[in-house]
């Protein structure tokens, strides 16, 4: 029997969500609050099927999930779903104001014509955003963060910008002038679910499907930086759009490196999010005269002054093989340490959204800025800066009094699970207990070499 994993999510329905598998009859919604959070549904499917990809990854000795990888990954993409718990998408709320105050025609929401016209329109106007986020610089300084892994796997998918969202919205306006709020907000999630799947190289090639859908082999090329890889397969769902506006690449027997062209040595979250723009800046005000001061913003990453819009080709670094990824190593116990805390992060979250509409947007304020400095201690940690352990140690601390204070007025965050909060308090005592120990070692180690 097809039990429920999350809520009345069955495993076969959560398998068809991914596959954009669904009717209008079961995903046709008169309102918009009666839509499903169909994404934060997702999260059970997304670590199991990140865990099967582990297991065939193994099987057939394809490249397997790297830890600091995966944490980075996963960090940034919960780090931009929290950021709707504080501001609400811009894409809804643009969409909901255009709607209601410029519609051209109503289209009946409960008609099969007007979800599939929306599946079409969002997947056509996701591929003109996916290529402008490719190619003006200000936009891919968001969309960039999705590209930073060196490693392709399932993971890669939820490495997410915090504010894309804001740079995607206005493309999808088109569909406001006639489509219904409830539609549109359905085919948006639908169209990211059905991209997480094709972030893998397990799959290989799906035969004829390949000349209509995007498929893992299409999206692989996207996510090269082969010279032969660059700026192509921008489709979401359907590869169509890329073949009919020269866009399309097959894969090749090239092995395909990932990443940046110039790739990004840290496994910071933070800095994963903001270090494009930082270059923007910099470059910005080095660059003299307006006119291309304005083209740093408007064209392409690669372009430089006397250069074509893109960029020259000729200036992308050819590959260098064996393929050397940015790495960093942490003992057994460092890694087993970071992923305990990490859990420990990722259920709270889980927490916070199921919580939040009874929560104080200043109580939520609080959880994510403290979720925010984890991720970014963690990253520290894996770049074995020489601040982690007492950016740790504090992080530990003000844990530990945070739930003194709230335990003394019985009360508690609201986003640990209080059957455990025992173990997770003795989780952050002996943390906080090892890092003080570490430090008092290292002080002694260093008057003894003095």
């Amino acid at each position: 029997m097809d039990k429920p994993l999350l809520g009345n999510v069955t495993f076969v329905q959560g398998a068809r969500r991914f596959l954009y598998a669904v009717s209008p009859k079961e995903a046709s919604f008169a309102k918009l609050d009666d839509v499903p959070d169909y994404l934060n549904e997702a999260v059970p499917f997304f670590l199991g099927a990140i865990a099967v990809e582990y297991i065939l990854a193994f099987l057939t000795n394809l490249p397997r999930l790297r830890l600091n990888d995966a944490f980075s990954s996963i960090s940034a993409g919960v780090f931009s779903q929290l950021s709707k718990i504080i501001i609400l998408s811009a894409e809804l709320v643009l969409y909901l104001f255009v709607y209601n105050n410029f519609h051209l025609v109503s289209l009946p929401w409960d008609s099969p014509g007007t979800w599939y016209l929306c599946f079409i329109g969002v997947d056509f106007l996701y591929y003109w955003f996916h290529r402008a986020a490719h190619e003006i610089n200000i936009m891919w300084a968001a969309h960039q963060v999705h590209h930073s892994s060196e490693d392709y796997n399932l993971t890669t998918a939820l490495r997410q910008s915090v504010v894309q969202n804001y740079t995607s919205a206005i493309f999808y306006m088109p569909l406001a002038l006639a489509v219904p709020p409830s539609i549109f907000f359905v085919h948006a999630q639908f169209n990211m679910l059905y991209q997480f799947w094709i972030h893998t190289e397990v799959v290989r090639s799906l035969g004829p499907l390949e000349y209509i859908l995007n498929t893992p082999s299409h999206h692989r090329v996207h996510h090269g930086r082969n010279p032969y890889c660059i700026d192509k397969n921008y489709g979401g769902t359907l590869i169509v759009w890329d073949r009919m506006f020269g866009t399309f690449q097959a894969e090749t027997d090239e092995k395909v490196a990932y990443g940046l062209v110039h790739p990004l040595a840290s496994w910071d979250p933070i800095w994963t999010q903001l270090c494009h723009l930082c270059h923007i800046w910099k470059t910005f005000w080095e660059t003299p005269g307006l006119k291309d001061k304005l083209s740093v913003l408007l064209k392409g990453p690669g372009w430089t002054s006397g250069k074509p819009r893109l960029g020259d080709p000729a200036d992308l670094p050819e590959i260098e093989y064996p393929i050397q990824r940015y790495d960093s190593s942490l003992s057994y116990w460092g890694n087993l340490y970071v992923l305990v805390h990490f859990a420990v992060a990722i259920v709270a979250y889980q927490l916070l959204i199921a919580r939040r509409m009874v929560m104080s947007q200043l109580h939520a304020l609080g959880v994510i800025s403290y979720f925010i400095f984890t991720i970014s201690s963690i990253g520290a940690i894996f770049d074995n800066k020489w601040y982690a352990p007492y950016m740790e140690l504090f992080r530990c601390l003000l844990f530990l009094i945070v739930d003194l204070v709230l335990s003394s007025q019985n009360l508690d965050t609201g986003v640990l699970p209080t059957g455990y909060i025992g173990v997770i308090r003795g989780i952050f005592i002996g943390s906080a207990f090892l890092w003080i120990s570490g430090s008092l070692m290292s002080s002694k180690n260093k008057l003894k070499i003095q």
